[in-house]
Order: C-alpha cells, then sequence, then structure tokens
C-alpha cells in the first residue's frame, strides 16, 4: 500500500503539535441532498446497463445503481466535470463501468463509474458534439456529431488513438436530431433529421441520405423531427422511427420501404421517446409528449397492446433495463413446502392466460424521463413504480428559504420557472408553483403562517403565490422587463414588500400594490434587506460597488448612510439578527464586508473566496457566526470577530447561490446552486462545547449570555437568540427535576432534521407518557409497537370516509379510488378481512375479494359468490398476501415482505400477529384432518424483533443512524437502539436520551461518555472531559488515562490531579515504585503514567505485553487493558527520541490487536487495512517483537477465507471454501478473541451523510485507494484522508494514527 511509504519516524518534538492540530474532520456536515432533476433539453440524457442507470441534469450526472439486498436503487454518484450544459450520454455496451458524455463546450469525457472518475478527455472539438454514442464494432471507439455533420469518431486508446471523420456521414442538408449504430451489422449506423428524413450508411452499399420522409412530408418543407430511432435487436435492417407529428413507424433498411405504420388511439398523442424491450422479442414501449403515457406495443399489431397514464406532464425519454432488477426468490426463504402437490409436479403451476393476456407484459424496468424533471423506474410487469424522483429543479436554483412558521417546509426558485416547496424531512416536493414565469431570481416568504410566497423573476416582474391554493394572487410590474434581481417581504409589517431591479430603483410597496417610496440607485440594485430590529430601515446593494441604508419613517428618497469599500459590483446585503446596526456585504471582488451602522465604518472584511460572493446568512444564535455561498463552488463559515475562515465546503458542483436556515433549527442550513441540487448541512460541530456543556449539566451562564459577552474575541460560544431563550424560560418554570426536558428540548433545537423529534417521542412513550400528549404527525414517523396497529387502524378508516377538501391535496394527491385502496391494504394488514373484502368490491376487484373471503366464514364467501359480476381471477403476485393473510401463515407473508424489501410491510404484519389479530383457521386437507401450524406468541415476538432490527438495519445503512436507533426503541430494545446512536457517531444524543432513559440504557451510555471524553481531550475541553467521566460510576481507570494524558506543567497536572480525586504527581512516582516492586504491574503502569516521567511505564508494559503475547494461552481480554493504558502516555513523551524504540512496538503491538478487535466487532472494512499497517511497521522498523509478518498474512487470509462467505452479496460466484489449515488458524484466532462483552461496539460505523456522494471534493482513501463516499478525516500530515466512518472504527480498535507517527486519533 502506497500509503505506508509515508510512515515517518517522528516528528521533530515541537511539530507533533501542529500535527494534533491537522488531523481533522470537516466542520460543517452534509446531513440531506435533493438531487437535481432530468433536463428537458437534449436527446439522448439517460442511460441505462446492467443494474445502473444514469441521467444528466444540466450541468451533472447522477448515477443510481441497484443495492441487490434491499432490491432499491441509490444515488450512487455524481459527475460534475462539466461547466456547461451536458448534450448527450452513452454507457459503453461492452464495459458496464464505462459511459461518455458531452457538453455544449466542445468537451467529449469517458467515465470510469466504478471507481467514480475521469478515464479520458477529449477538449475542444469541432462544433458542439449534440449527439453521441460508443461505437458498437470497435473496442473502445466514441463517435459524436453537431448538428449538421460531420461524424467524427474518436479512438480513446490503442496504436489508432486519435479523432477521424466518417468517410460519408457528412454534408447533410437538415440537421441531426440523433443516431444510432447498428448493434450487430458492423459499422451500420442511421441518422435521424428535423426534416423527418434517414440517412443510412453502412461499409460497402451504397450511402442513403435523406430516406424515408414520412408520406406526407413528401414534395413539401415541412419539418417534422425524428424524436425516436432504434435499431431492431433481432433483425439486421429493420429499423423503428418516430416522427413528433407523424407517429412510428417499422421501416427496412435495405428496401427503403416502410413495413408497418402504428396507430394511436387519438390524433393529439405524439411520441417523444421509445425503446425496446430485450425480455420480450418484438415488444417496444413508447412515452408521449404531452402526457405521461407509457403505451406498450407488440410489432404483430398497429395499435398498443396496453396504456399506462404515469404522470400528467409529459416523457422526455425513456430506456429498458436490459437485465432487469434480480428479485431475491421468495421461495429459497421459505422453508415449509407445499404439500398439495405430488414430487412430480411443477413447483409453482402456470398462471392460465386469458386471451388478452397472450401478450403478458414483460418482467422489464423502464427508465423514464419527465418533462418536469422527474425520474423513475417502472415495473412493467408488477405495474408500479420501484423508484421515482416525482419533481426536480432541472436548472440553476437562485435562492432558497424556510417557512417561517414552520422549519420543515423548503422555498426553492429556480431559472427554470418554478418555485418548489419541500419537506425537507423525506426530501419530496409538496407543492410547485404554475411555472412558466421565466427565470425566478428571488423568493420571500409571507411572514407567520399566511401561506404565500412572493417571487422576483428576470422580465415578467414580481408575483404573490397562493401556495396551498396554487394561485397567483397579485403581480407587481412597476420595474417593466427590467429583472428583479431581489424581494423581500417585511417581516415586521407584514403589508410591506420591497423589490429591487436592473432599473436602478428599489422599490417598497403594499401588498395591494401601492407604492410608498421608489429609491433611485445610480446602476442596477442587486440585493435588498429588512432590518430585524427597526420595521422603517432598510439596505441595498448596486452595481457602483455601494451599501445604502434607508429609512422609511421620512419622506426623503436620499439614504441615510452610503458604505464605500468594495471594488466591484455589491449583490446581497444582510443585516445581522442579533447585533443591532451591524450589516454584511457580499461582492463580485470576492469579499464579505461587516458594516457597523452606528460607526459609520467597515469592521472587517473577509477574504478567501476566489470568486463572487453570492449567498450570505447570519446565525440567529451565535452573533459572530456568518456564512457565505460563491461562484467558486464553495461555502465558506466565518468568525466575524477575528475574521477567520473556520470551514470550507466544496460539495457543491457550480456556483452557491443561497443559504438559510430556520431560526427553530439554527444549526441546519439549507444551501442550493448552480448545479441544481439543495443540501442541508449540520453547522453543530461548529458549537462543539456548547452541546456538551448542556449534557454536563453546566450551569446556564456557560450555555447563554447576552451578545457583548458572546462577540469578545476568544470568548466560547454562547447562544443569544430567542429559541435559546425560549427554552430557558420553559425549564425555568418546570418543578422537581428539569433535567430530561432541557435535554430533549436543546437536542431538538441542536440536531439536523432526519428523526431526532421521532427518537424522543419514542423516549417518551417508553418512560410511560400519556399517549394524549404525542404530537399530530407522530404517526406519520416510527411509531410504538403499541400504537402501531391502533394508529394505522384509524388511518384506513379516515382514508375510506374523507373526502378530499377542495385545495389540501398538494401534488399528486390521490384519488377516491387510490384512497380506498389504500385503507383496503391497511385493513388487511390489520386482520379485518371482511372490511378488506367490501372495499375491494367496491372497487370491482371481485377476484381479490372472493380469493380471501373463506377466512371470514365460508358462508361470507357463498354470499359473494353469488354477487360476483366478474370471472376473470387474474394470476398477480401479490396475492399472495391475503392468501396468507386469511390462512393465517404470518411467517409465510413476513418472509415474502422482506425478500422484496418492503420492510415497513413486514413489521406491520409481525406487530399484528403479536397483537393476536391474525385468526390462525384450521386448513382441511383432503383427507379431513386438521393441518394446523403452531405459531405461539412468543414466535410471533421474535419475528417482530427480527423484523425491526432488518428495518433498523436498512435505516442505518441508508445514512439514517436516528430512524436505525427509533426502530429498536419502537420494540423497546434499548441496547440496538443505543448501538445505532453511537455507530452513528450521534454520541451528544446517545447521552441524553440515555440519560433520561436511565438504568435500561446505562452501560451504552457510560460508553458513550467515554468516546466524548476522548473528542474533549483536546487544548481547551480538559476540565469538561472530567466532568463527563464523572458521571460515570467507578471511574476511576477513566479518569487516570485523561490525566494521564493531559499535557499540562506539573502545577496544571496536579490541579487536574485534585479535581479527578486522584493523588498529586510525586505521590503517584511512590505508589509506581511501591507496585513495581510488588510485582503489580498494572498499578505500577497506572502510577508511572501519571508521574512526570511517564515513559518509565512503556519498558514495564511493553515487556509484559511481549510476554503474554509469546505464550499459547493467550487472550485478547488479558492484553487490551495494558496497551490502551498505555496508548495514554502524553504525546510528547512518546515523541522523544530516546523512546523511539518502545514507541515503535506499541505501535506495532497496539496495530496487531487493533486488528483482532476489529475482527471481533465486525469491522471487517479496516482488518486488512490493520494488518498491512503492522507489517508495514515491522518490516520498516527495528523491532523485537513476537509477531512475524508471514504469520500476519497467514491470519489475515485465514480470516478472509473464512468470513468470505457472509460479506459476499447474494449473486456473487460461490467463495473456494477455506483449506484446513486456514481454519485450524481462524480457530484459533477466535479462541483468543472471545466474544464482545460490550454489545453497543458491535457494527461498522455509519455516519449521517455517508451514502450522500459530492459533486467536486474528490478524495482517495490512504486505507483503500478507493474514492471516499460522504465525510472524510485528514490525518495528521494535512494531505493524507481516510473516511470518517474507517477513522471512527480505527481510533475504537487502535488508537493511533494510520501513519505510523504515534498521534493519537481523535475523529469523535
Amino acid at each position: 500500500m502506497a500509503w505506508m511509504s509515508c510512515i515517518s519516524y517522528w516528528f521533530d518534538e515541537d511539530d507533533w503539535y501542529d500535527g494534533q492540530q491537522r488531523a481533522k474532520m470537516a466542520q460543517v456536515k452534509q446531513v440531506g441532498l435533493l438531487a437535481a432533476g432530468c433536463q428537458p433539453w437534449n436527446k439522448d440524457v439517460c442511460a441505462a446497463s446492467g443494474d445502473r442507470f444514469a441521467y444528466c441534469a444540466t450541468l451533472a450526472i447522477y448515477i443510481y445503481q441497484l443495492d441487490h439486498r434491499y432490491n432499491e436503487f441509490k444515488l450512487w454518484a455524481i459527475m460534475s466535470e462539466h461547466k456547461k450544459t451536458i448534450t448527450a450520454v452513452s454507457w459503453c455496451p461492452h464495459n458496464h463501468d464505462l459511459f461518455a458524455s458531452a457538453s455544449a463546450d466542445n468537451l467529449v469525457i469517458i467515465w470510469n463509474v466504478a471507481e467514480q472518475k475521469v478515464t479520458a478527455k477529449l477538449d475542444g472539438t469541432k462544433g458542439i458534439p449534440a449527439s453521441l454514442s460508443w461505437c458498437w464494432n470497435a473496442g473502445d471507439a466514441v463517435a459524436f456529431v453537431s448538428h449538421r455533420g460531420p461524424l467524427y469518431i474518436w479512438t480513446i486508446s490503442g496504436p489508432d488513438s486519435g479523432v477521424t471523420v466518417h468517410k460519408d456521414a457528412h454534408s447533410f442538408l437538415s440537421d441531426i436530431c440523433l443516431f444510432r449504430w447498428h448493434p450487430k451489422k458492423k459499422g451500420k449506423v442511421v441518422f435521424g433529421h428535423t426534416d423527418g428524413s434517414l440517412s443510412i450508411f453502412q461499409p460497402g452499399s451504397k450511402s442513403q441520405k435523406h430516406v424515408l420522409r414520412p408520406e406526407s412530408l413528401e414534395g413539401t418543407d415541412e419539418e417534422d423531427p425524428v424524436t425516436a430511432l432504434e435499431w431492431d435487436p433481432l433483425s439486421t435492417d429493420y429499423l423503428l422511427v418516430a416522427n413528433l407529428h407523424n407517429g412510428i413507424r417499422l421501416v427496412d433498411s435495405e428496401s427503403l420501404s416502410c413495413i408497418t405504420v402504428f396507430s394511436f388511439p387519438s390524433a393529439a398523442a405524439s411520441v417523444q421517446c421509445l425503446a425496446w424491450v430485450p425480455s420480450a422479442p418484438g415488444m417496444f414501449i413508447t412515452g408521449d409528449s404531452q402526457v405521461g403515457v407509457l403505451r406498450v406495443w407488440n410489432v404483430s399489431r398497429t395499435t398498443p397492446i396496453d396504456n399506462f397514464k404515469l404522470k400528467k406532464t409529459g416523457f422526455h425519454g425513456l430506456h429498458v433495463l436490459s437485465s432487469p432488477p434480480k428479485k431475491k426468490s421468495f421461495s429459497s426463504q421459505s422453508p415449509t413446502k407445499n404439500h398439495h402437490m405430488s414430487s412430480t409436479s411443477e413447483a409453482v403451476p402456470p398462471p392460465t392466460l386469458t386471451q388478452n393476456q397472450a401478450f403478458s407484459l414483460p418482467p422489464g424496468h423502464a427508465v423514464c424521463c419527465f418533462m418536469d424533471g422527474g425520474v423513475g423506474l417502472y415495473d412493467m410487469g408488477a405495474k408500479k413504480w420501484d423508484f421515482l424522483r416525482d419533481l426536480g429543479h432541472v436548472e440553476t436554483i437562485f435562492d432558497c428559504k424556510f417557512k417561517p412558521d414552520n422549519p420543515d417546509l423548503l422555498a426553492t426558485a429556480s431559472f427554470d420557472g418554478t418555485i418548489k416547496v419541500w419537506d425537507i424531512n423525506t426530501l419530496t416536493a409538496v407543492y410547485t408553483s404554475p411555472g412558466n414565469e421565466g427565470v425566478i431570481y428571488s423568493l420571500s416568504w409571507a411572514p407567520g403562517d399566511l401561506n404565500c410566497i412572493a417571487g422576483g423573476t428576470s422580465r415578467n416582474g414580481g408575483f404573490i403565490w397562493d401556495v396551498p391554493r396554487g394561485k397567483m394572487i397579485t403581480r407587481f410590474n412597476e420595474h417593466g422587463k427590467s429583472g428583479i434581481f431581489c424581494i423581500a417581504w417585511s417581516h415586521k409589517d407584514s403589508k410591506r414588500i420591497a423589490t429591487c431591479s436592473g432599473d436602478g430603483f428599489c422599490i417598497i410597496r403594499t401588498i395591494d400594490g401601492k407604492i410608498l417610496h421608489k429609491y433611485k440607485h445610480p446602476a442596477s440594485v442587486f440585493g435588498c434587506d429588512w432590518s430585524q430590529n427597526n420595521k422603517d430601515m432598510i439596505a441595498t446593494g448596486c452595481e457602483d460597488k455601494n451599501v445604502r441604508v434607508y429609512y422609511l419613517a421620512t419622506s426623503s428618497d436620499q439614504p441615510l448612510k452610503v458604505f464605500s469599500g468594495h471594488t466591484a459590483k455589491v449583490f446581497h446585503v444582510r443585516w445581522s439578527p442579533l447585533r443591532e446596526g451591524i450589516l454584511c456585504s457580499g461582492s463580485d471582488d470576492g469579499t464579505v464586508r461587516i458594516w457597523d451602522y452606528t460607526q459609520d465604518a467597515c469592521i472587517n472584511v473577509l477574504s478567501g473566496h476566489t470568486a463572487p460572493v453570492r449567498g450570505l446568512l447570519w446565525n440567529t444564535e451565535i452573533p459572530y457566526l456568518l456564512i457565505s455561498g460563491s461562484w467558486d463552488y464553495t461555502i465558506k463559515v466565518w468568525d466575524t470577530r477575528e475574521g477567520t475562515c473556520l470551514d470550507t465546503v466544496y460539495d457543491h458542483g457550480a456556483d452557491v447561490y443561497g443559504l438559510t436556515c430556520h431560526p427553530s433549527r439554527p444549526f441546519t442550513m439549507a444551501s442550493c446552486s448552480r448545479d441544481s441540487t439543495v443540501r442541508l448541512w449540520s453547522l453543530t460541530p461548529l458549537i462543539n462545547p456548547l452541546q456538551i456543556n448542556i449534557l454536563a449539566d453546566r450551569s446556564w451562564d456557560e450555555i447563554i449570555g447576552n451578545t457583548d459577552r458572546a462577540v469578545e474575541v476568544g470568548a466560547s460560544p454562547l447562544l443569544c437568540g430567542k429559541v435559546s431563550r425560549d427554552i430557558k424560560q420553559e425549564v425555568d418554570k418546570l418543578a422537581g427535576n428539569p433535567r430530561g426536558r432541557k435535554l430533549r428540548w436543546f437536542s431538538e433545537c441542536l440536531s439536523p432534521p432526519g428523526g431526532s423529534k421521532n427518537l424522543w417521542d419514542l423516549v417518551a412513550v417508553i418512560k410511560g407518557q400519556d399517549d394524549s400528549l404525542l404530537p399530530q404527525n407522530y404517526c406519520k414517523g416510527i411509531m410504538h409497537m403499541k400504537h402501531l396497529v391502533r394508529f394505522r387502524m384509524s388511518k384506513a378508516q379516515e382514508l375510506t370516509t374523507v373526502k378530499m377538501s377542495k385545495f389540501g391535496g398538494g401534488i399528486g394527491a390521490p384519488s377516491k379510488e387510490e384512497r380506498l385502496k389504500e385503507a383496503a391494504e391497511i385493513h388487511l394488514r390489520l386482520g379485518q378481512i371482511q372490511r378488506y373484502c367490501e372495499l375491494m368490491v367496491e372497487l370491482g376487484q371481485w377476484d381479490k375479494a372472493l380469493s380471501v373471503a373463506p377466512g371470514v366464514s365460508m358462508k361470507y364467501w357463498k354470499k359473494l359468490m353469488q354477487r360476483r359480476a366478474d370471472q376473470l381471477i387474474q394470476e398477480e403476485n401479490d396475492d399472495v398476501i391475503p392468501y396468507c393473510i386469511a390462512t393465517g401463515d404470518v411467517k409465510k407473508l413476513v418472509t415474502f415482505f422482506t425478500s422484496r424489501g418492503q420492510l415497513k410491510e413486514a413489521l406491520l404484519v409481525a406487530q399484528s400477529a403479536c397483537e393476536g389479530n391474525m385468526q390462525t383457521s384450521q386448513c382441511l386437507e383432503s383427507n379431513g384432518t386438521a393441518d394446523l401450524e403452531g405459531n405461539s406468541m412468543e414466535d410471533y415476538t421474535e419475528l417482530l424483533h427480527k423484523v425491526s432490527k432488518e428495518l433498523s438495519e436498512w435505516y442505518f445503512q441508508d445514512g439514517c443512524a436516528v430512524l436505525a436507533a427509533c426502530c429498536h426503541l419502537a420494540v423497546e430494545n434499548i441496547e440496538l437502539a443505543m448501538a445505532n446512536l453511537i455507530r452513528g457517531n450521534e454520541l451528544e444524543l446517545a447521552v441524553s436520551v440515555g440519560t433520561v432513559l436511565g438504568e435500561c440504557a446505562a452501560q451504552a451510555t457510560q460508553y458513550a461518555l467515554e468516546l466524548l471524553a476522548r473528542k474533549c481531550m483536546t487544548i481547551t475541553t480538559w476540565d469538561l472531559a472530567a466532568d463527563l467521566l464523572m458521571m460515570i460510576p467507578n471511574n476511576e481507570l477513566q479518569l487516570v488515562k485523561l490525566c494521564a494524558f493531559y499535557p499540562g506543567c506539573t502545577a496544571e497536572i496536579n490541579d487536574l490531579h485534585e479535581k479527578c480525586s486522584l493523588p498529586d504527581v510525586e505521590e503517584c512516582m511512590q505508589l509506581a515504585e511501591t507496585a513495581q516492586e510488588e510485582g503489580n504491574i498494572f498499578e505500577s503502569i497506572k502510577y508511572y503514567l501519571l508521574t512526570i516521567e511517564p515513559e518509565k511505564a512503556l519498558p514495564i508494559g511493553i515487556h509484559y505485553v511481549k510476554e503474554q503475547i509469546s505464550s499459547s494461552e493467550w487472550t485478547l481480554d488479558s492484553v487490551c487493558p495494558f496497551l490502551d493504558l498505555l496508548s495514554y502516555i502524553r504525546t510528547e513523551k512518546l515523541l522523544l527520541h530516546k523512546c523511539s524504540e518502545f514507541r515503535n512496538e506499541l505501535l506495532i503491538l497496539c496495530g496487531y490487536i487493533g486488528a483482532l478487535l476489529a475482527i471481533r466487532r465486525q469491522y471487517t472494512s479496516i482488518v486488512p487495512a490493520l494488518y498491512e499497517y503492522t507489517s508495514q511497521l515491522l518490516k520498516r522498523r527495528e523491532v523485537c517483537v513476537p509477531l512475524k509478518i508471514e504469520q500476519l498474512s497467514e491470519e489475515l487470509d485465514a480470516w478472509r477465507a473464512c468470513t468470505q462467505s457472509l460479506n459476499k452479496s447474494a449473486d456473487e460466484l460461490p467463495p473456494t471454501p477455506p483449506s484446513e489449515l486456514q481454519q485450524e488458524i481462524y480457530a484459533t484466532l477466535t479462541s483468543r478473541i472471545k466474544e464482545e462483552p460490550l454489545k453497543v461496539t458491535i457494527g461498522p460505523d455509519y455516519v449521517t451523510g455517508s451514502n450522500l456522494p459530492s459533486h467536486s471534493d474528490v478524495h482517495i482513501s490512504c486505507l483503500t485507494g478507493l474514492r471516499i463516499q460522504g465525510p472524510v478525516f485528514f490525518l495528521e500530515d494535512g494531505k493524507s484522508t481516510i473516511s470518517l466512518n474507517d477513522a471512527l472504527m480505527w481510533a475504537k480498535v487502535n488508537p493511533f494514527s494510520p501513519l505510523g507517527t504515534g498521534i493519537r486519533l481523535n475523529p469523535f
């Protein structure tokens, strides 16, 4: 491994301190990503291959990959090298890891998806590559063409690499829409043109240019562009062509004749895209351009076999996945054999086909892209969405704002002419504005609960949109055709709205349009902001480089103040919410300036951005915290007291325009960008000691303060905003011990969305809180098992009776039919079979009603038979559900749901069974004996726990540790819930929740406190670490480690010893010497570490551990406590030159024992790295330890061989079985490792945001050599990186850095 070559022997003695400072992770954590939609401008912008599909937003390509374990597609990577609009993307037909993309800046790129990197680039192509495709006949050649040709062929590697021109495909008379190579016939290619004609070229034949125009166009010069073109996979000559107005034809490319013209149900239907279905010969699908109708066709019929209306908006692209996702087979997991068949009959009886189903729908998956940016994967066989990203902005998002009275709703304004409102918990669109507004630059919510948004556009003035009613209710056009760059609704006086525009005016008007003030500027005005403290004061930013402040209470149209200093135009201005008279401005000169209105002066200049500054945001709790976004693609966090940059975030793939946060969740920020995404961030790490002060129950003075105290240079962060003051007020009102409430309220305020409220609701239920106090939206989250069935039952009743209110639908509101269906499904899962049958009858689905009716009674079934109107009993896989429930076969049903990844359904059924709702009816067999499968309540409870564990794992690997913990709390499995929080590194939350839960969570809370104390073992917070450790009973050893590692002078060390009730330094020396004479090794190490010569502990401890490992009977538990204690020796002592031999031996022993601990705790991703690290150190350092490099590699191979079957995914080849020798070595290993006593440590760490791909911030892990997905941790050289997850696991089993320097790792 290359990383080991930079293992250094030691730093200079003064350099280790800098190294410790450099080892860090980002302070701003990404916790949510709203992906962009698919662009509607170019043709080939979606592609699929194997178990991946990709679509293009305007500037980035989104790649989704199938997760086989859960059978669902997940966002895997975002590729964003293109700086201008992407024009086409094409997957390599013979290598599923490669695809090519082209963009409007004359650039073609080849990507490797598996490694997430660019493998080749072609810059400066002649003409814009409007369409591109891999050549089927060549190994690695990509062809691309501009609108009029010629066709260029780029051979990427090999002796003939370079660009050549196709000898025939040039000089076209009409623009090219798209082209397609023939998959089988070498070198054959067809072009579709805007005039409706085709051009066909093949080696050895005459070129056919502009042939096969639709008959109705012959002799005219009308245009009818070719919208889709696909070769028939089963023929060498047949070709499907779609023209926008003339529909679809099957043509013969040899005889140039039309074989079939397909006819549409209505003349209005026009085809936007089509695709063959590889799994069904002769079958193809089309998507309409006006409405989202998917039609299924067979070449033998001129009319469609089937139509599905999938969306209101038209299709833009279609692609069929060549190998549909492999469903886990249900049968292999179901242990019970079917007794009703003889041994010779087939395992599954074939479905009986009715005449109409002779063309049965193929088991195919279609990637569908829509004109509104929606993207989805539709399962044609089951007629359902496997995945749907319903709406997305497809262009730059210029502005984003939280709703004043609801921190869960975020509005975004985009270049695509719409405002969308998102629920940030589910990251789905709740409302979208009517559209066609041109470009929307700015938005502003009405104050309070008015439910309106004001928007400012590029050409159409301003408007007010009534969100729930979906209507524009007012328009402002005083600026004429000039763009409105900023619109601001006054939050102190809800009748006033300000706009500023390219016409040089800032206009203040009332909401009904009456103009109050027109402030003229010498040039365009880009930004304005109402003062948060004075309702009559507004500031503006202008192209003339100045910031102006106006006072509305006077009739003068002159500014009260003009601030100059910027050297380029000023864009946004923002008043500080906490410091009166302070405002900031961002400029094209790349700086942010802080102005003090009361002193008429610029009090700070923040320099660091390398391009114009756009987004600006003051924090509403920490008065000196300011955040800026820029055209340099970064977000910077500033401490405005000294003008220092605290953190820089590189995740966006383009200019950052908008930044916002909600006062009641002051440390959750949203940002929006030209990369068309919205991202959510947690800023909590920036105020670190504060959160721990709250946990350690420090006084209010160390948590909440006034602004003057907080802005003193060097002061620790203090909360100064309204929310924290409100919490203090509420806590002070409570009688008795308010600690639990205080922890909960602060935790909800500081945590990002994503389950912390849900978690606290479950804690309250477990602690016996009255159900009537649960919030309204509790039933939308993960509910406690005792509520699950009850709440779903009332939901079913509500769905059956409620009529949709006129407006409350939001996007895609369900029809009455859909609501009845949903109600029926819930009743069914609750075991109410008769109610289900009746609802099915109401929906006309007699077959389903009949199939389960015997579960009520045979009498009822006969009654239904008489009412039956429809005699067709169709085969559909979901029918297994009613059968299972009618016969009470809960286990089979739970297995069925789990195998399809429908874990929430499985959980509901298991819980219903536990409550005794499932009727186990006696199935009479032909001989009359009853077949009873004894399902006891214990079985059902075990099943419930198993399913909730599966669901929890699903949330956990999806980066939602808090929701994973909720799943365990719902079935009162407190140990596993705490484990999820700790493994997700939500340590503060774990301690808060554990403290409230009390005794049942004590062990896990203590472990979380130890890790938090390690986090505090940095320069400024040692006493806080001591406070945390004092919350643990029997804490002497933990306090010893803390004092041993403390780097102060003797007097300071003695003060800390006194605080921790430990003897002073001199007394420790005497105790150590006595213990050594008595042969008490552990005690002597312990006390030597607490002296001013802790290095005396090294030879004693290392000699003991080496002796242990040399014997054959040693176990992990016999050496771990000694190494753990030794590892707390003060860094500056360990790095002394005279200690180098002991240091090397300590590092090697900690590496080896760390590897064994990682095996014990199932940290599989770092086991190989720890073995490799230990071997490299053995190789490079002069040491004498009882370990051999060969032994290490044998152990690693044995571990791999014996555990590989557990770590492989289902569809990989069966692994080779381990040899006898390997089994023997692994057995010895396991006997040494033994069981992990602390259950909360088992299982890999996975922090929030680990699954979120970054656009532009690419780091390669020095442990694995692979690109890091999610948060990154920088090691002490300031360059090497590992993933934060690996850093956390490494530090838990081996405290020393992977670079072998002897510096301790602190990633917590």
